[in-house]
């Protein structure tokens, strides 16, 4: 579970978080390789250098005294008073610690710690190396056997092995192994060693926060640009789901449309049939009456059918004229909220002469023409509900707009009726509430034994432009 704790931070950390962390952690253990790397080499071009100078220094001095190495293998006297006298006093006295003369075999010739004169010892490294012409300097490893006196002085040394060369064959005679001491070296040894150090970090920390710098702005980006990412897949999805839902009310409209249209035409069917259809059928029927078609008919009684016939078919075109004008809407595709409302009112009053109240808002926006039909068809249908069903006691039509939405109201104070027992057949409330909500608008209706309302609002912004 920690586990999983520890990679779910990670995971979730950010780039240059994470850069920060692995990229930190890397370019330590880079600064501590390279600046090892570098100080070793520089110690040890340091020792060497400053061990091939001080080698040919005493090897400019000593190499005078010292015999033919070749044919002797014993130094007489005057020659060890001489290297006594040499390594005592002077330059040479105050540098070196430590003195021996050794050969080939291991035996010291000569040294300076007089015990150690005529000793076979092991052949060290060093002098092994030396041995083969090779100069050898090495810092502060004095743990040959034989160097205690070196080690007890606790003074930082150099150790040098410098090869003893027969001058006309430039054979390996001897070797001259002395400890100068190194406080000086130590110091620019230390100094070398600090500045290297200092060097490497700066040059790696540089690299390191140029790094950073790059990283954090291509973090910065790629954060930015997944929170943009993300945000358009929220609202992305949030479209998917609108559309989806508006497609199951589209698909569901459209199949209660269907079928409003199908009552709308058996409704219309049913007008026409019990209206103008049977005042055409009587006039049909007084055609062919006996009192037209006999010629014994007096022209008073034949002239009192033809009126009645003429009757009969001057109501049949009233009826389809009324029916007709509730079918065509006036000419409001020009019009504004205010006139469409305004000439719904006027149709109103000229189909029943009933007075509505109107309220209207100061702002009046134009709407699209399908809003606009809608408006009109609202009013039409609410007023005829009012004036037939609740005799249009004091109707009235209040419309507002606030905020992109029109609202509009359409009430009267009649008695009211119960919305649970209009039939299922009724083509007014059912057909207003689906062109309402075609257009992503709201349906409402208010009854009470006080009156009833009709409501109606449509946000602007979530429908297309006119």
């Amino acid at each position: 579970m920690r586990l999983f704790g520890e990679r779910y931070r990670w995971n979730t950390a950010s780039l240059a978080q994470q850069f920060l962390l692995i990229g930190g952690l890397v370019s330590l253990g880079a600064t501590i390789l390279v600046g090892a790397f570098v100080t070793n080499l520089i110690e040890a071009a340091v020792t060497r250098n400053t061990g091939a100078a001080t080698a040919l220094y005493v090897d400019s001095v000593i190499a005078p005294l010292l015999p033919d190495m070749q044919t002797n293998n014993d130094l007489s006297e005057s020659v060890q008073r001489a290297l006594d006298e040499t390594l005592g006093q002077g330059t040479l006295g105050k540098r070196l610690l430590s003195f021996r003369l050794w050969r080939p075999d291991g035996t010291i010739l000569y040294s300076n710690e007089k015990p150690l004169i005529g000793r076979k010892l092991p052949i060290s490294d060093g002098l092994q190396t030396a041995l083969t012409g090779t100069m050898v300097a090495e810092y502060d490893h004095a743990d040959d056997v034989g160097s205690e006196t070196v080690r007890d002085s606790g003074l930082p040394v150099l150790e040098i092995y410098n090869p003893v060369l027969q001058p006309w064959s430039g054979e390996v005679v001897g070797v001259l192994e002395f400890y100068e001491i190194a406080t000086d070296f130590q110091h620019s040894l230390n100094h070398a060693r600090l500045q290297s150090w200092f060097a490497v970090v700066a040059f790696t920390m540089s690299f390191f926060a140029i790094l950073s710098v790059l990283v954090f702005k291509g973090s910065r980006t790629i954060d930015s640009q997944d929170k943009a990412l993300k945000q358009r897949i929220r609202e992305l999805s949030e479209l998917l789901l609108q559309n989806g839902e508006l497609s199951v009310k589209l698909q569901r409209a459209s199949q209660r449309t269907t079928a409003l249209n199908e009552r709308y035409l058996r409704r219309l069917g049913a007008e026409l049939h019990d209206g103008p259809a049977q005042l055409v059928a009587l006039a049909a029927l007084k055609v062919d009456s006996e009192a037209i078609s006999n010629p014994r008919t007096s022209r008073k009684v034949r002239d009192g059918e033809i009126a009645s016939i003429k009757s009969s078919l001057d109501d049949a075109m009233q009826e389809i004229r009324t029916i007709c004008s509730g079918l065509v809407l006036p000419q409001i595709e020009g019009a504004d909220l205010r006139e469409v409302v305004e000439r719904a009112l006027k149709a109103h009053a000229e189909r029943t002469g009933a007075l509505v109240e109107l309220s209207l808002s100061p702002a009046s926006p134009q709407l699209s023409i399908s809003a606009k039909i809608c408006v009109f068809r609202f009013l039409q249908e609410a007023l005829n509900n009012g004036y037939r069903h609740g005799g249009g006691a004091e109707q009235y039509v209040i419309q507002t707009y606030e905020g992109q939405t029109v609202s509009v109201k359409a009430g009267d104070r009649g008695p009211g009726f119960d919305p649970t027992k209009t039939k299922p057949s009724s083509l007014g409330l059912s057909g207003l509430r689906e062109r309402v909500e075609s257009l992503g608008g709201i349906f409402e209706l208010k009854t009470s034994d006080l009156g009833t309302e009709l409501c109606m609002s449509l946000n602007l912004d979530e429908m297309e432009p006119s």
